[in-house]
C-alpha cells in the first residue's frame, strides 16, 4: 500500500490523518490480509499501534478519488 499523505491536526494534539492508496479493491484486500493477518502484526506491531490509538475517536473513511484528483 502507498501512503500518499500524512497530517497532524493543528488544533488537536491527538488528531492525525493519513491517506493510503491502493490500485484496486483486490489489491487492498491482498495487502490487508498480508499485513493484518500476519503473526508479526498480531504479536508485535498491532498491540503497540492499538496502544497509541483512542478507539472511541478513531474514524476510518473509505473514499474514491475524483477523475481530476492527483491522488489517483
Amino acid at each position: 500500500m502507498t501512503v500518499t499523505a500524512s497530517f497532524a491536526d493543528e488544533e488537536d494534539e491527538d488528531g492525525y490523518v493519513w491517506i493510503r492508496r491502493f490500485e484496486s479493491e483486490a489489491q487492498r484486500e491482498t495487502l490487508y490480509a498480508a499485513v493484518y493477518e500476519s503473526d508479526r502484526w498480531k504479536k508485535e506491531i498491532g498491540p503497540v499501534v492499538y496502544g497509541l490509538l483512542i478507539p472511541e475517536r478513531s474514524v476510518v473513511t473509505r473514499v474514491t478519488p475524483t477523475p481530476a484528483s492527483p491522488l489517483q
